[in-house]
């Protein structure tokens, strides 16, 4: 069975990018540019990661974060913060996300953070 990514990035250029070629890697991708409720979304697709956008229209990609790590039924699941501004991450925190990608992307290491953040998963479960 194929791992599953929730991805939430408010850019459709930046998220259909990263849906192919996470899909190509034989993902299964969840991607949605608005989400009402994070633990609902989780609920609703059940991912094995989740990726989030730092700043998205609305909310703090961080807030949500949080909100996926103080809950107990999603804690357990590894979250990736992506921002082409990495300096507000810097001066704000981490919100407790498990890696951060700055923008614009290197494939080669969004493919190697995504794999390796779904193996510590697997040694930590």
């Amino acid at each position: 069975m194929s791992q599953r990514i929730l991805i939430v990035e408010d850019d459709n250029d930046i998220l259909g990018l990263l849906k192919d070629l996470l899909e190509d890697e034989g993902y299964e991708v969840a991607a949605l540019n608005y989400t009402e409720s994070i633990i609902k979304s989780i609920k609703q697709h059940e991912p094995d990661l989740v990726m989030l956008d730092f700043l998205l229209a609305g909310i703090n990609g961080g807030e949500l974060c949080h909100e996926i790590k103080i809950n107990p039924e999603t804690s357990h699941l590894p979250v990736i913060m992506a921002s082409a501004f990495p300096r507000v991450l810097d001066s704000l925190g981490n919100y407790g996300s498990d890696a951060f990608l700055v923008k614009p992307f290197d494939i080669e290491v969004v493919l190697r953070t995504v794999k390796d953040c779904l193996e510590n998963r697997m040694i930590h479960a």
